[in-house]
């Protein structure tokens, strides 16, 4: 074994202890409420819901429907549902799993998506830079960034994007829309901002639209275009694609932070995979008495097009891609792994 897969080998056990730590604690919250029946089922004693640990999801109705309406198909995680169908379905996924979407982060990033996030951020350096000795800004100074965050409900990206700017950069003016077609998930991001002086400053405001249909907003108004952890539950990504490409500036950014679906190092990926189809589920039924949603979510990341696909897509959007060269490019430049490929960072710029 080489020094640089020890190395990996050391970084992938370090992250699963700090997991163990996370699933102890909410599984501990959990057993407060949860208890097992003499049928083999989970109960919760709060809402009152049951289930059995053996129950699968029905799939042969949603094909019959969406064959019976004669209406385009695509994929609910491994399900083949009808278009109009899925996004209801995806909606009721995410208002499920709204309160503990932080939990569900940690569990299916083995608990570092925080890190992931950070890093997000600090690549794309938002803000425009001031007079580091003005502790505010002042009329000469530039007016700020305009950002869009797709489904950013949780507000997790947007609060990193107005620290960013604003003690890293002296940025006072940079303002944060916060996009997501869940209203559940944008009431989340809306309580954990409404305390904060970036709300009282009016520098971040919640916009309840679909990625793939962005009317509401200006072509050609927006400096930079983040969607972190959404992207693959998209209908048509092309589409959403389309919209970052109309309403970014030229000269603007479009930034995709995703899971991917097959990690860089085979023997990691199949570890990876194991825990991802069977303790992720299983975690959500405990933790949030939730079972199909978390079931959902370790599926779409598996149908999620790979790096080198992605890529193309974006550049198929219209973008230039970060990395590669004009021409006879070099798709490995577009994109950045995170931890073995767990996640990537994928970029594009709207041409001058």
């Amino acid at each position: 074994m080489t020094n640089s897969q020890l190395a990996s080998k050391c970084f992938f056990l370090f992250e699963l202890t700090h997991l163990r730590s996370i699933m102890a604690t909410s599984v501990s919250r959990a057993s407060k409420r949860l208890r097992i029946s003499t049928t083999n089922s989970w109960v919760c004693s709060d809402c009152r819901r049951s289930f059995t640990a053996a129950a699968k999801r029905p799939q042969q109705p949603s094909q019959r429907n969406a064959t019976h309406l004669n209406d385009k198909t695509t994929h609910f995680g491994f399900e083949t549902v009808a278009e109009s169908e899925k996004v209801s379905r995806v909606g009721a996924v995410f208002s499920s799993v709204a309160t503990s979407y932080d939990a569900m982060n940690d569990f299916m990033s083995l608990g570092i998506h925080r890190l992931w996030k950070d890093h997000f951020v600090r690549s794309l350096n938002p803000g425009m830079r001031t007079n580091p000795l003005s502790p505010t800004f002042s009329s000469d100074e530039p007016s700020g960034q305009r950002i869009l965050d797709i489904a950013g409900g949780s507000g997790d990206i947007a609060m990193r994007m107005l620290d960013h700017a604003t003690n890293i950069n002296r940025d006072h003016r940079t303002h944060v829309t916060i996009s997501d077609i869940n209203p559940h998930m944008l009431g989340e991001g809306r309580k954990r901002l409404s305390t904060t002086p970036y709300h009282a400053a009016g520098r971040v405001d919640y916009l309840e639209a679909n990625a793939e249909d962005l009317s509401a907003v200006e072509s050609n108004s927006i400096d930079l275009y983040t969607v972190a952890f959404g992207i693959r539950n998209f209908t048509h990504k092309d589409k959403a694609l389309e919209e970052a490409f109309r309403v970014l500036k030229p000269g603007g950014v479009f930034a995709c932070l995703e899971f991917a679906p097959q990690l860089s190092n085979p023997l990691f990926n199949a570890v990876y995979k194991r825990w991802s189809f069977s303790a992720i589920p299983l975690i959500g039924q405990i933790v949030a008495a939730d079972r199909d949603s978390y079931q959902y979510l370790v599926e779409s990341i598996e149908r999620f097009p790979p790096q080198p696909e992605f890529a193309q897509m974006i550049k198929d959007a219209g973008f230039l891609i970060p990395g590669q060269h004009n021409g006879n490019a070099s798709l490995e430049g577009g994109w950045e792994n995170l931890t073995m490929g767990i996640a990537a960072i994928h970029k594009g710029v709207k041409p001058l």
